[in-house]
């Protein structure tokens, strides 16, 4: 039986699916066009490397809306305690945050990933980098340029894992589209998830507030509401409590050009109680001086209640503004700046074992499939757990 297995890619479902096939025994090769492998995967360890999360099964499945039920399977074979035990048997511990995300206790990625290579290394895995994969010859060979030359391979099973389009400097810039469009294969439009978006803000606001955060504040919209940071920059917003509503406030831009949100710079404090210590202003105070003593607003908080227009005086009137500052999302950032995209290969072109049911032997894996999560875990949860999943449909497939 043919036992060399071609992987493209070597972000997190490729290196994963890599391990699996190696330690049963298979042959692999993971070709990747960047010189060093889990390029994108080094960034995410920069803000402490969220693995996974720690919440109920049943909860932690709902953040992936959609695509929930057909990545339900893959989900339950490796899920986010596996991925922990995984870690683990790196020499990596993994910690539970109080937001209930975990995190290897290293707060990075590069131990993690080190260790993960040299794990990989022992098990035979092959590294082929700088080889940018360019579809398929006459002869059904994988077709690479390296070094200005073409190679060929001929294995028995191929895996992509190429990610999606975002941070393109890093690997994935979704080049692969044309080549499987070409062979007939159905695919969403690459669109940018958990990424930021277009606000109008005015010149003085701009100047003076650019990369300054917006701490303990709730985004809500179309009765969803996220709480967490977002960040002004100089052309929007973004940050975590933005990213999480990322998916419903795209599709809701794409459809109607722009969408209104509501945000809640106190949501620990309720509308009445914030009204009545807004109340109790001492004579000959100013304005901004007491909504940051009595309502506890940082000066980019301040600001960001005068892009409207001028301020109300009256204290209900200006504890409801705080509690639900309106603000108009005029656009999406660029795709590139997104920390991951939604949209690629449609659901309908996989079978159960995550193989192309018009191409035999070939399988994909992790962000190049139809489907998003929000940042918090579910990513890197979602790219393991297919590149398992796809490992052993490739295991499965061999066998048969």
């Amino acid at each position: 039986m043919a036992r060399d297995i071609a992987i493209i890619g070597a972000g997190p479902a490729g290196l994963i699916a890599a391990e699996r096939l190696a330690e049963a025994g298979y042959a692999v090769t993971l070709y990747d066009r960047m010189p060093s492998p889990a390029r994108k995967f080094l960034l995410a360890g920069r803000g402490g490397l969220n693995l996974t999360h720690s919440e109920p099964f049943e909860t932690f499945l709902t953040r992936y809306r959609e695509a929930a039920p057909w990545l339900e399977p893959a989900l339950r074979a490796f899920p986010p305690q596996a991925l922990r035990d995984w870690a683990d048997g790196l020499g990596q511990e993994t910690f539970i945050g109080s937001s209930g995300r975990v995190f290897p206790k290293a707060m990075k990625a590069s131990p993690l990933l080190r260790a993960w290579l040299r794990r990989l290394e022992g098990l035979g895995v092959a590294f082929a980098p700088r080889h940018d994969w360019r579809g398929w010859g006459e002869n059904g060979a994988l077709l690479f340029e390296h070094d200005g030359a073409t190679v060929e391979a001929h294995p028995a099973a191929t895996l992509l894992a190429l990610g999606g389009a975002s941070w393109p400097r890093l690997g994935s810039d979704g080049g692969w589209t044309p080549l499987l469009a070409e062979r007939g294969i159905a695919l969403l439009p690459l669109r940018p998830a958990n990424g930021g978006f277009a606000v109008a803000w005015s010149q003085i606001f701009r100047e003076r507030f650019a990369g300054a955060p917006l701490k303990r504040i709730a985004i809500c919209f179309a009765g969803g509401e996220a709480r967490g940071e977002a960040m002004i920059d100089a052309d929007g917003l973004e940050g975590g409590a933005v990213y999480a509503l990322s998916a419903p406030l795209r599709e809701a831009i794409q459809r109607d050009g722009k969408v209104a949100i509501r945000l809640d710079l106190r949501p620990d404090l309720d509308e009445a109680h914030l009204a009545e210590r807004l109340a109790a202003r001492r004579k000959g105070e100013t304005l901004s001086n007491h909504l940051r003593k009595a309502a506890g607003l940082a000066p980019v908080s301040v600001a960001l209640l005068r892009e409207p227009g001028r301020l109300p005086e009256e204290p209900a009137a200006l504890a409801a503004l705080i509690k639900a500052l309106p603000l108009m999302l005029t656009g999406l950032r660029p795709i590139e700046r997104a920390i991951s995209t939604a949209g690629g290969i449609a659901t309908s072109e996989l079978d159960e074992n995550l193989m192309l049911k018009r191409l035999a032997g070939t399988f994909a894996a992790g962000e190049m499939l139809d489907w998003e999560g929000p940042t918090g875990g579910y990513l890197l949860q979602a790219c393991f757990a297919t590149g398992v999943a796809a490992a052993l449909g490739i295991e499965s497939w061999l066998r048969s």
